[in-house]
């Protein structure tokens, strides 16, 4: 063990300094700390060999909890291109959400309308087509009420038609039965328009950007250390604090398990960490306040040790032998008590040793 100072003789017992031991790493489920200071150092010392001040040993759950930085915005942007040529005659305004069955642009006086589905729009679609364009075209049909008892397949009916006609004549659209890009748009879910990629009356077509576009639901995005990407396993739970200040809770839905340089760093001639990204997802949108890519903290919970016995962190001691104990105060007496260090957390360790209870004094230093 190392501690700061000179080479001069110093009181054997030396109290870890908290803000030092946080910093501490778990190695096989024990702890490897810094030492550094006593308790003597600017503490005015008893005569009778007691503490200053106590703490009593408290069982308890314990978890170990890691707070990141975050930025709140949207899920992931892409641009959206227009369909068939034309000249674009109405466009939606920027942080306007559009949800299914809702007109994304018009362009030739015709709006072109949002279904969900993965697969784009890339072709015109009409009786005897074949794909799983179709079957997202058939599972929206039939989800909006125009196709009941419609099979949701990839083969294009004369079913499939009928329901189509019906959807296009509710739309004020010719009735043909067949539709393709002129018509429709298909995106994984509703859509926010972060900003317009052309104006009112230019001209669009396929390949040309017409919106910019995210998700419409808040999320939040973190970069953790490597060393850290296990506190992030998906479905894990977090709590956000807002740039208001509240706090809300939510969980990671995702992890980008492809290591990058911390862009902090990079140009700085200093080591750059590498990270991972992890998006988190709000348990209640309804909650989340606050302006795209405002900052934002996470607080990850991490590991779980239940029913164990702890101490505050700064109740630690490095033994002259080599090691941890704490300072047992019983019947007006105090005597050192070899532990052994489990997992960090809260200001608290967990620590385990023959004797050891539950409510037992134990010397910590004064604040």
């Amino acid at each position: 063990m190392t501690s700061s100072g000179s080479e001069r003789k110093r009181p054997a017992r030396k109290y870890v300094i908290a803000s030092l031991v946080v910093a501490s790493a778990l190695v096989g489920g024990a702890a490897v700390a810094s030492v550094s200071g006593d308790d003597a150092k600017g503490q005015e010392q008893r005569t009778d060999g007691l503490p200053q001040q106590t703490d009593p040993i408290t069982r308890q759950d314990l978890s170990s909890r890691t707070q990141v930085d975050g930025t709140l915005g949207y899920s992931k942007e892409r641009k959206l291109n227009g369909g068939a040529p034309g000249t674009l005659t109405w466009l939606p305004g920027t942080g306007a959400v559009i949800r299914l069955n809702e007109a994304l642009y018009e362009a030739d006086g015709a709006k072109v309308w949002l279904l969900y589905g993965e697969r784009p729009m890339y072709r015109k679609l009409k009786a005897g087509d074949k794909g799983p364009d179709v079957r997202q075209l058939k599972q929206n049909l039939r989800d909006l009420g125009y196709g009941a008892g419609l099979v949701v397949d990839e083969e294009f009916t004369s079913g499939t038609q009928e329901a189509l006609k019906r959807w296009q004549k509710d739309h004020g659209l010719k009735q043909t039965g067949q539709t393709g890009p002129e018509q429709i748009a298909f995106a994984p879910s509703s859509v926010r328009v972060q900003k317009k990629e052309a104006t009112v009356g230019d001209q669009t077509g396929p390949g040309r950007p017409v919106l910019t576009v995210t998700g419409a639901e808040r999320e939040v995005r973190i970069k953790l250390d490597v060393s850290d990407a296990d506190l992030a396993k998906p479905g894990t739970g977090v709590e956000i604090t807002l740039p208001g200040g509240d706090k809300v809770k939510g969980k990671v839905a995702s992890v980008d398990r492809s290591a990058s340089s911390d862009e902090k760093d990079q140009g700085g001639g200093q080591e750059q960490s590498a990270k991972v990204t992890a998006r988190v997802t709000f348990d209640d949108p309804a909650q989340v306040k606050g302006i795209d890519q405002a900052p934002v903290t996470v607080e990850l919970k991490g590991e779980t040790h239940q029913n164990v016995l702890t101490v505050p962190v700064n109740a630690l001691l490095a033994l002259p032998a080599g090691g941890f104990g704490v300072q047992v105060v019983e019947g007006g007496k105090a005597r050192e008590v070899p532990v052994k260090l489990g997992l960090f957390g809260q200001g608290r360790v967990e620590v385990s040793g023959s004797g050891l209870k539950e409510g037992m004094k134990v010397g910590v230093p004064t604040t």
